[in-house]
């Protein structure tokens, strides 16, 4: 059995207000608007720049990196937020993004252009995680939902903006690519202003002693796993440095196993695989991160290369999959709020993902832009069913001390699963490219070299255009018979999710914000009269009378007892 921590005495407890829950919220939105601007920014940039610096047969690792990097850091701002307080984990995690932005767009060749892509996301993995524990913090689960439209905006803002913008850039010379990360200085900068003054949160000091240990394994667990499925899926299965990766793979798991049971405050609590919908809801993250990254990161650049689109063109193409997000996300969401049902969306969701999936199998290079556009709308709606439902059945299946550290390992599974997925079905889809487009130029090596196109690494948008028939002809179907085939590839992992979300079960969605449940603030009047907690509790606790949240195991008395989730006594996820 792990110990609590002794932590110093509290001060007394914040009373949130709606004014306060709405400048808290607006602080999250800035900070993941310039998040999830970035991401999208660069998805139809990408051709031209790996174009530009010389490493077309190494595009998977401009989204590997940035996935690896989030994905090794979301267990420590998790846990860390847990422990210390939310706040100033937020502020650096912008800091650090808005700071590598500014290293990519000088970077001079691919590999430091990698590297700046993988600080970046050791950024926005924070903001990703903090954003949705802060959420959780404030917002009881029972009305969460309702705050997944605004988050939903932000996503459709930045994923129709970046392709756009990005666009635009990559289209206009005396621009370039480079400003697809200039942009986000001032972005991040406002952002980081927004978040100072309005991020109003506890501070925490707590003595625990932090499980470096964990931090070590579970990064070596990460990194094996990552550079296994590259290795496997370029160099085979069955080579040396692959099966050396494997064993690293084991060793570590095995380690990562023995460390977190011994550890006083766990990394990823074991206890939390004993919690039958925090796994269900996990496993079911991991499974659609695992297609839906997977099948999202190349379509921008099948569409300017195999439909001869421009940069700007293929954002514009995207546009349908956004407005289909957006829909079911905020629909979703108000549906939830509403209701208290959650299943049917991750069950919908899975169906309607798939289907698309089948559906791009047809891709060609001669498919028209509006099936395309149908297609990447089918996708969208599937997505917003299940992204924020995944995340809010997973922080409602635990007690409130651990919803960061629940919310981390949430995301953390999806995006190893999206790790894996770039990694393995990324290299299939450039190894594929990579020997197409080299026959394909070979075929045509007269007019390849007329048109200036002296190797598949030198290839971008452009010189496809300009190239005449039969070698533009000959390149979109290199394009188009390296790409269709990963989408039916990716239909098992949504045959796996689908049982996973059957299994789902539905449990009643709390109705008191994590902060309030662990003593550390109340509602105000105002608030409380809805039923969130009594006034006479709240004033008690504002006159400094409230008392302290004991170890976990019993509920914060600033809310009745008739208010405590029914499910309470077994949601002490302590440790292994």
């Amino acid at each position: 059995m792990s110990v609590q921590p002794a932590a110093s005495p509290a001060a007394a407890p914040i009373v949130l207000t709606r004014r306060r829950i709405n400048l808290i919220f607006a602080a999250l939105i800035a900070g993941m608007l310039v998040s999830s601007l970035d991401q999208t920014i660069i998805s139809t940039a990408m051709p031209t720049i790996v174009g530009d610096l010389g490493g077309i047969s190494h595009m998977a690792w401009v989204t590997t990196a940035y996935l690896l990097a989030s994905t090794l850091v979301m267990p420590i701002y998790g846990k860390f937020g847990d422990l210390f307080g939310r706040r100033t984990l937020f502020l650096v995690a912008l800091a650090l993004f808005t700071g590598a932005s500014v290293g990519a767009a000088l970077a001079q060749d691919f590999t430091q252009f990698v590297v700046w892509r993988g600080v970046q996301g050791l950024g926005g993995g924070g903001m990703m995680i903090l954003a949705q524990a802060i959420i959780a913090d404030v917002v009881p689960a029972k009305e969460r939902g309702k705050y997944m439209g605004p988050l939903g905006a932000v996503f459709g803002l930045s994923a129709v903006a970046g392709p756009l913008v990005g666009g635009f850039f990559t289209d206009h010379a005396d621009l370039g690519w480079r400003w697809c990360f200039w942009i986000n200085v001032p972005v991040g900068v406002a952002a980081l202003l927004i978040g100072w003054f309005a991020l109003s949160l506890p501070r925490k000091r707590n003595t625990a002693r932090l499980d470096h240990a964990g931090v070590v394994t579970l990064s070596a667990v990460t990194t094996s796993l990552v550079f296994f499925t590259d290795f496997g899926g370029s160099r085979g299965w069955t080579a040396p440095e692959t099966l050396a990766l494997l064993a690293a793979l084991l060793v570590s798991a095995v380690a990562f196993v023995l460390v977190e049971r011994r550890a006083a405050e766990p990394i990823i609590p074991l206890g939390l695989f004993r919690n039958r919908e925090f796994v269900l809801a996990t496993a079911l993250g991991a499974a659609v991160g695992l297609g839906m990254f997977s099948a999202v990161a190349f379509v921008p650049t099948f569409l300017q290369m195999a439909s001869g689109t421009s940069a700007a063109g293929s954002g514009l193409l995207m546009l349908p999959m956004m407005v289909g997000l957006f829909t079911t996300a905020i629909g979703s969401g108000i549906a939830t709020t509403r209701t208290g049902r959650y299943k049917v969306f991750p069950l919908a969701g899975v169906v309607v993902i798939a289907a698309a999936m089948a559906w791009m199998t047809t891709l060609s290079g001669s498919t028209s832009l509006w099936t395309v556009g149908a297609m990447l709308f089918v996708m969208g709606l599937g997505l917003g069913l299940i992204m924020q439902i995944v995340v809010l059945v997973a922080q409602n299946a635990v007690a409130a001390r651990d919803l960061g550290t629940a919310t981390s390992t949430n995301n953390y599974f999806r995006e190893v699963g999206a790790t894996v997925g770039v990694a393995v079905f990324g290299t299939i889809f450039t190894n594929n490219l990579a020997d197409n487009l080299t026959t394909a130029l070979t075929a045509n090596a007269q007019q390849a070299v007329a048109a200036g196109i002296t190797s598949p690494d030198s290839l971008v948008p452009a010189a496809v255009k300009a190239a005449g028939e039969p070698l533009r002809t000959a390149i979109v179907d290199a394009y188009a018979d390296s790409l269709s085939p990963v989408f039916g590839y990716l239909l098992p992992a949504f045959a796996v999710a689908l049982v996973l979300a059957l299994l789902l079960k539905e449990i009643p969605l709390s109705d008191v914000a994590g902060m309030v449940e662990r003593g550390e603030a109340v509602y105000d009047e105002g608030i409380a009269g809805r039923g969130a907690v009594p006034a006479p509790a709240a004033a008690a606790a504002v006159a400094g009378e409230a008392p302290q949240e004991a170890d976990g195991a019993t509920a914060s008395p600033l809310r009745p007892p008739a208010q405590r989730r029914r499910d309470e006594p077994a949601r002490d996820v302590r440790g292994g």
